[in-house]
């Protein structure tokens, strides 16, 4: 049973797989290694491992898809019966859609902070407040279970009023409005910090080259970030591929998307650090450079309240477009079976929210559930992917699925996949274990 649904142009399913790309990790994490691992050594490092696994596998994933032109569990098993070989390298997309449903169990929970750092945003609370209160702000929200089930639940329910919506309607008319705005919001947020930061320290931290820092593990680390920055192994690709316009470029497009959030994490951090440096704070890690380092930086600003407001509404509009693709491919899986859109969108959104409890009442929960899927189901479902199109599928199915002619463009793509994405995977899957 294939879909017959499309998105209503390219340009919708740029701004879909970029909104899917662009999540928290982009607001905070590719800033902060950049600065850390050698800034514009870094970048370059980066780009290369972009174009040598994120590009080629996203356009593997989207291929399956638009081949399949269904879920990402009956789109592997069509492929691999096509291709005279068994159907259940399905399997492969039942691991991304389990992983996608454990990523949102607690993605909600830190995107329920974001919503609550709006509506203390707009209500002042931390505006002038001390900095010793504005730590101890975010400790007692971190302490406070139920508040955080409050804006978990909203967030939650955000989320699958979208999905449930449909395809178009839904997915679709969100990231067509949503999207400009993140753009429009960034932008903003770095004019602001342009007058109102310190810009020249901004850049230095982030764009000087400094190859001593760039060591193997640094590496390691862009190409762990260029594999996750893009979504890639969790099906969400997959899924949106079934609705890829039939004659679009996937190549063209698949950069268009990796571009885009690239430039958007490269501004996120220019419009973050230097507000971090003229207030001289320290560069945090994580949750700490959100939650804490930058209202402290807002405190103190003039328009601080206002920004600030801005700053965690992009953040959870990033948080929210995210969200949506980790519930698409399981709503697209059950709807297979007859399950009625909004039921089985709320059914897997429903779980995800269960989830998200168990992380706000039991750490160790979230913990498990992070280091799971970042470091075991991704990318094993990234490599499986790999392997599936680059050696699985003949090698004129593939030709003729993913659109590119047999020239030399192809033939590049073919053996980047067939040989230097795989091994870059399990370099990242092995560094993650601690293995290396």
């Amino acid at each position: 049973m294939t879909t017959n649904v499309t998105w209503k142009s390219r340009w919708t399913f740029i701004l879909a797989a970029t909104g899917s790309a662009v999540g928290l990790g982009n607001i905070w994490k590719f800033p902060y290694i950049t600065g850390e691992y050698g800034g514009g050594a870094f970048v370059l490092v980066y780009l290369g491992c972009i174009l040598l696994i994120g590009i080629p596998v996203m356009i593997a994933e989207i291929m399956v898809g638009r081949s399949g032109r269904s879920d990402p569990v009956h789109s592997m098993s069509k492929m691999g019966k096509s291709a005279g070989k068994s159907g259940n390298w399905g399997a492969v997309g039942a691991i991304g859609i389990l992983a996608g449903l454990m990523i949102m169990m607690f993605y909600s929970v830190v995107a329920g902070w974001a919503l609550d750092y709006v509506a203390q945003s707009i209500s002042g609370s931390y505006y002038q407040a001390s900095t010793a209160s504005i730590e101890q702000n975010f400790s007692q929200l971190l302490n406070n279970p139920s508040e955080q089930l409050l804006w978990h639940s909203i967030f939650c329910l955000i989320t699958g009023s979208i999905v449930a919506v449909g395809v178009t309607n839904g997915i679709g008319k969100s990231v067509d409005i949503l999207m400009p705005i993140l753009f429009g919001f960034l932008l903003l947020l770095l004019g602001y910090s342009w007058f109102n930061g310190d810009f020249s320290a901004g850049l230095h931290f982030m764009f000087d080259t400094d190859f001593s820092k760039l060591t193997s593990e640094a590496v390691l680390v862009a190409m762990g970030h260029a594999f996750f920055t893009l979504s890639l192994g969790m099906g969400a690709i997959m899924a949106y591929g079934a609705y890829f316009p039939g004659k679009a470029s996937i190549g063209k497009t698949v950069l268009t998307i990796a571009a885009l959030d690239t430039v958007i994490a490269l501004v996120a951090g220019m419009a973050m650090f230097p507000l971090v440096f003229a207030n001289d704070l320290t560069p945090g890690q994580g949750p700490g450079l959100m939650f804490v380092t930058l209202p402290i930086a807002f405190s103190n600003m003039v328009g601080g309240q206002f920004f600030g407001t801005i700053f965690f509404a992009l953040v959870s509009i990033a948080a929210l477009s995210s969200s949506i693709s980790l519930i698409e491919p399981g709503v697209a899986w059950l709807e297979k079976y007859g399950i009625k859109r909004p039921i089985s969108t709320f059914s897997f959104t429903g779980l995800a929210w269960l989830g998200g409890i168990a992380c706000i009442y039991y750490g160790e929960v979230f913990d498990a559930l992070d280091y799971l899927t970042a470091n075991i189901m991704l990318p094993l479902g990234g490599l499986m992917i790999a392997i599936f199109v680059g050696r699985a599928l003949p090698r004129n199915t593939v030709t003729e699925e993913v659109g590119m002619g047999s020239g030399i463009l192809f033939k590049s793509w073919w053996f980047v996949l067939r040989y230097f994405a795989p091994i870059g995977i399990i370099l990242v899957f092995l560094n993650s274990l601690k293995l290396i």
